[in-house]
């Protein structure tokens, strides 16, 4: 831990401290004047929020997670995948879309910017929603990574050693998918989204201010104002 060595010394906020929060970043993020599209992934869970900048808190005008696609669209994939994050983000922009969101900046928060990663598929599913998000083409997951055709490939050469193929798909094999079908899976489910969604008229008074102030109750409000 760095300690003080003169008057001049200035306490970093406590988010900043527990490594939490690059305020530069987010201070820059919420002067775009755009609400962001908060993606966080973990090994097992994708989460992407549509969040607006509010003086009292942040407030997050639409959500989706992996484990909907599981309840909701009958997902049989892993939820923490790249296939999954692409899903996830394509989700929540079609329900951005929905409340009249056209716009959005991406806030990967501390994650590195890895390219290909799963935090780029959430955006390139919001950019194949309709979103409009600033981005660089080089960072996204190529359409074989996305759709899982790299593991339906490295499930056939694992074909002819059952031993293996059993013990390195059995959460697959359990939810009653065979890996080398993953790929006509993922297009079924991004079908289903796409058709349950895609139809829904925006409101004919968008922007997000009256969003945020009607939503207050239902969504979930993320920490506002720091103390140092």
């Amino acid at each position: 831990m760095r300690l003080a060595t003169g008057p001049s010394y200035r306490v970093a906020f406590r988010r900043r401290r527990e490594e939490k929060t690059d305020y530069q970043l987010r201070r820059a993020l919420i002067l775009s004047g755009l609400p962001r599209l908060v993606a966080r992934g973990s090994l097992r869970n994708i989460t992407a929020q549509m969040v607006k900048a509010d003086v009292k808190g942040d407030k997050v005008l639409v959500a989706s997670s992996s484990t909907e696609l599981a309840k909701k669209y009958s997902w049989l994939g892993d939820t923490g995948t790249v296939s999954a994050a692409y899903l996830t983000g394509l989700l929540c922009g079609y329900k951005a879309m929905g409340q009249g969101i056209k716009e959005a900046v991406l806030d990967i928060g501390l994650s590195y910017p890895s390219r290909g990663s799963k935090i780029f598929a959430v955006l390139k599913g919001a950019l194949d929603a309709g979103l409009s998000i600033p981005s660089d083409e080089e960072k996204l997951p190529d359409k074989k990574r996305i759709t899982g055709q790299d593991i339906a490939e490295y499930a056939k050469q694992l074909s002819s050693s059952t031993e293996r193929y059993q013990k390195q798909f059995s959460a697959l094999l359990a939810r009653g998918l065979r890996p080398e079908e993953i790929t006509a899976h993922f297009e079924q489910v991004k079908e289903k989204i796409a058709s349950s969604l895609k139809t829904q008229a925006p409101p004919e008074e968008t922007p997000a201010e009256s969003l945020s102030n009607e939503s207050e109750g239902e969504f979930a409000k993320e920490e506002g104002a720091e103390e140092e």
